[in-house]
C-alpha cells in the first residue's frame, strides 16, 4: 500500500507492434495476497495463494501483472512486493501523453471512438490503450525494459511524489473488501480521467455502515 501513491503521476512507457503509447497514471488500488500484511485481502487475486493465474504477483518487483478481467479487458498491475510476497497495484486510470491516436485507434475497435478523457478512464480501456494483453506480456519487466511477445514496458517514476492524493474505498470490488476497512485505491484529486467511483456487489455502506467512498487529499 505504501507504494501505489507514488505511482501517481508516473509515466508507462510502451511499445506495442511497433508502436508507442505513453500513460501518466492517475488512479491506482493496491492488493496483496496471502501470508502478506497485518490483514488479509479478500479482494485480491492472490488471496488464496499463489495460482497459474496469479504467480506474475508473486515474482519479481516491477514486472506486470496483466490478467483478463471478465474474459474480455487486459488490466495492468504493478508487482512491488519482494520475490515469494504477492503485492500489486492496479493500474486504475490514466491520461495518454503520446500515442494519442495510436491508442484512439486500439480502443475504438471496441465499437465506439472514445472522448478525450475516456480514452484510458478505467484499467480495461488503459490496457487496451497501451495494447498489453494478458496471453502474451503477463510478467514484462517494467523496470529493465527486456521485449516481451513484440512489446517493451519502461515504468518512469516522478522525481518527487504527487503532493496531494485522495484515498478511498477501491472501485467495484465485492464484499468488505470494496469498503472503507480497505482504503487502498488512490488518485489525483479533480483529475477528469479518473474513473467515477462504484460500490461494489454488497460493499455499500448499507451492508457494512461505511462512511463514505472518498477521503480528504493528504500531503
Amino acid at each position: 500500500m505504501e507504494v501505489a501513491p507514488t505511482l501517481l503521476g508516473a509515466h508507462l512507457v510502451v511499445e506495442a507492434g511497433g508502436e508507442r503509447v505513453v500513460a501518466r497514471l492517475t488512479e491506482v488500488e493496491a492488493y496483496h495476497g496471502a501470508g502478506t500484511g497485518d490483514v488479509p485481502d479478500p479482494g485480491s487475486h492472490a488471496r488464496s495463494g499463489r495460482s497459474p493465474r496469479n504467480a506474475t504477483m508473486w515474482g519479481e518487483p516491477g514486472h506486470l501483472y496483466v490478467y483478463l478481467s471478465h474474459g474480455i479487458h487486459a488490466c495492468v498491475n504493478i508487482v512491488c512486493a519482494p520475490e515469494g510476497v504477492a503485492g500489486g497495484v492496479l493500474l486504475r486510470a490514466g491520461e495518454i501523453i503520446d500515442g494519442i491516436d495510436v491508442a484512439t485507434a486500439r480502443r475504438s475497435r471496441s465499437g465506439r471512438a472514445p472522448a478525450g478523457r475516456d480514452l484510458a478512464r478505467g484499467p480495461g480501456r488503459l490496457g487496451q490503450a497501451l495494447g498489453l494483453t494478458s496471453t502474451a506480456h503477463d510478467g514484462i519487466d517494467a523496470i529493465t525494459g527486456v521485449p516481451q511477445a513484440g512489446a517493451i514496458a519502461t515504468l518512469m517514476l516522478r522525481e518527487a511524489p504527487v503532493t496531494l492524493v485522495a484515498r478511498g474505498p477501491r472501485v467495484g470490488v465485492a464484499g468488505v473488501a470494496g469498503t472503507d476497512a480497505f482504503p487502498w485505491r488512490f488518485w489525483i484529486p479533480g483529475d477528469p480521467t479518473v474513473s467515477a467511483f462504484r460500490w461494489g456487489r454488497g460493499a455499500g455502506p448499507e451492508a457494512f455502515g461505511t462512511r463514505t467512498a472518498e477521503r480528504a487529499p493528504e500531503a
